[in-house]
């Protein structure tokens, strides 16, 4: 058992030390008969140190706090728990709903970090105001954002409270490195983590391009690792990024917990650099 063994971690502006690899939950509660599995993955994950449960209330309309729930029973303590509500319920009245419904679900009296899923049509103070006051009665620890752009952030710090955010959760891979032109400096230029989600890519064609690029394979048999390993070292290299990958299969959530002790060498992120250049100009947010 490797319990604790992550040795890397990333820091939140309030100080709390994170490991730099947890879970993601996306996909899972879609079905009942994988439940079992997906509290078995979560539970090994988190004994294998990726004690970081990234969920959502969007995801299987719940089912995925549900499955979050049943695989933090007995670990509340140990896990930092973080859940995102729609943009829909991010007004005053909803949210205080919409929070208290994922917590139920969860099976926890309060949230470790709370994210705005994505921006909506509601306004950003409002929105605040109300992760505020969930902060103050001790439902969420909290708060923070994720789908925001440049432009959305530095809006964001222009309010009231608007700079207590605590992270940006963004789509962020090798082969989608947008982030890098302005968002990522901005939120290092402040201290602001980012939190890497489909940090593998997210399936289909672009995973198997990031996976199965020669340079990634070269790489990961020159170290006897896989290329998931590789391309997860890569997301979490400069210590500021916290990359959420989700796995269901043992082995794999067992590679992701060893990807956290992988320091790519500067030749190889060279090599990594040519075969995924960043891009030279500003992007639109990837957003799956």
């Amino acid at each position: 058992m490797m319990h604790g063994n992550q040795t890397r971690t990333i820091l939140l502006p309030d100080g709390t030390a994170l490991p730099a690899i947890g879970q993601g939950t996306w996909n899972m509660g879609e079905k009942q008969s994988s439940q079992q599995e997906e509290v078995r993955a979560l539970r090994s994950g988190i004994e294998l140190g990726m004690t970081v449960i990234d969920t959502a209330e969007m995801y299987a309309e719940g089912g995925a706090e549900v499955v979050t729930g049943k695989a933090i029973a007995g670990y509340r303590d140990e896990v930092f728990l973080v859940s995102k509500v729609y943009p829909h319920h991010a007004d005053h009245k909803q949210m205080i709903t919409a929070c208290e419904r994922s917590l139920t679900r969860l099976g926890t009296d309060r949230l470790d970090l709370y994210l705005l899923h994505w921006r909506g049509g509601v306004p950003l103070e409002e929105t605040v105001e109300a992760l505020e006051q969930l902060k103050q009665s001790g439902k969420i620890i909290r708060w923070g954002v994720s789908n925001l752009d440049t432009r959305d952030m530095q809006e964001l710090w222009s309010l009231p409270e608007g700079a207590q955010c605590m992270v940006n959760q963004v789509l962020y891979h090798a082969a989608s490195r947008g982030i890098e032109h302005d968002l990522l400096p901005w939120m290092r230029e402040r201290s602001v983590p980012v939190m890497a989600y489909c940090p593998l890519a997210q399936g289909g064609r672009l995973r198997i391009e990031l996976l199965e690029h020669p340079v990634i394979q070269e790489i990961a048999q020159g170290r006897g690792v896989t290329t998931s390993q590789i391309a997860l070292a890569w997301v979490i290299r400069d210590g500021d990024v916290l990359a959420i990958p989700k796995a269901v299969q043992l082995n794999h959530v067992a590679d992701n917990a060893a990807a956290v002790n992988i320091v790519l060498t500067p030749e190889e992120l060279t090599r990594l650099d040519e075969a995924f250049p960043a891009p030279k100009g500003k992007v639109p947010l990837d957003i799956v």
